[in-house]
């Protein structure tokens, strides 16, 4: 099990930037697979992007791709989400997630609010 802490979040105009961190607590957070997912309002939480323990392969929601760039350092036990050219459809509650096998370890969230 880990803990994860997510900061970062805030308002933003559109076209803006804001990057994201997530703090996980314990030594065993280079075996995990890291993800970011989001909420928005009255809809469904949703894949964002992940990372692999390594950090050699990344995934990413189409609608996110050349926009947003998921990265970690495993030795400050650190990933992140950097969002740059932000629409208002970002807006969002976003959590950070660890997992072995599918993600079963979720931080908080952090509220991303990107107004028009």
């Amino acid at each position: 099990q880990v803990q994860l802490v997510e900061s970062g979040g805030g308002l933003v105009q559109a076209g803006g930037s804001l990057r994201l961190s997530c703090t996980a607590s314990g030594r065993t957070f280079s075996y995990y697979n890291m993800g970011w997912f989001r909420q928005a309002p009255e809809k469904s939480r949703e894949f964002v992007a992940d990372i692999s323990p390594s950090g050699g392969r990344t995934n990413y929601l189409t609608s996110v791709k050349g926009r947003f760039t998921i990265s970690r350092d495993n030795a400050k036990n650190t990933v992140s989400l950097q969002m740059n050219s932000l629409k208002p459809e970002d807006t969002a509650v976003y959590y950070c997630a660890a997992g072995l096998s599918g993600y079963n370890n979720w931080g908080q969230g952090t509220q991303v609010t990107v107004s028009s």
